[in-house]
Order: C-alpha cells, then structure tokens, then sequence
C-alpha cells in the first residue's frame, strides 16, 4: 500500500499544487472534466458543495487500484483557486502514486495555465 499527493514541499512543479487566478467553481468544473477524460479513471463520487472528487484507477494486477481524491479551494468570489491531488493505492505489487499525480497535474495545468 502507497500514497502521493501534492504539497509544497516537493521540488517539482508537477507534484506541487496547480494555483491559478481562476475562481474556484469554474476551476473545479475543468477538474471533473479532465477526470472524466483521462484513461482508465473512473469517477466514484463528487462533492459539490466541499469542491472535490473521487476516482478510481485500474492499474492491472502489479499497480492495484488507486483511490484519487481531488479537491479545490480559495476563497469565495475572488479569481483564486488551488487544486491538489492525492493517491493512495491498495493492493498490488508496485504503487505508481507518484505517477498518477503527475499524469493528472500535467495535463489539467495545461487546461488552467
């Protein structure tokens, strides 16, 4: 069993947190979109209301399954949001946490940026 998510603390820029002056709700909606469009996720639940998404990633019998929560903040009516990822796989050989944040934190910064 492994986790990754996105934090300052890491050095690269695809394992930080993707900030952008955008509002939050218009940056949440291009957040469930790019759930809906990267292969092999699936969405298992959103929450509205607290800005965030739950998804599942198959990654065969060495990955396991990851569970991926993404989640949106910053404050109410201002162009301002932060978007950060955690995975955290259950069963398996090998987890590929890290990869699955970098893949989602690659292509939604190029949508937002």
């Amino acid at each position: 069993m492994g986790s990754f998510s996105t934090s300052e603390s890491h050095s690269s820029r695809w394992h930080q947190p993707v900030r952008v002056p955008i509002r939050k709700q218009d940056v949440f909606g291009v957040a469930r979109e790019m759930c809906d469009d990267l292969e092999s996720w699936k969405i298992l639940g959103v929450d509205e209301e607290a800005l965030t998404i739950t998804c599942e990633r198959t990654g065969g019998f060495l990955a396991g399954t990851a569970k991926i929560v993404v989640s949106v903040t910053g404050p109410d009516g201002i162009p301002s949001s932060e978007t950060n990822v955690h995975s955290e796989t259950g069963g398996g050989l090998l987890s590929k946490d890290k990869a699955i944040v970098t893949e989602f934190v690659k292509k939604f910064s190029m949508r937002v940026i």
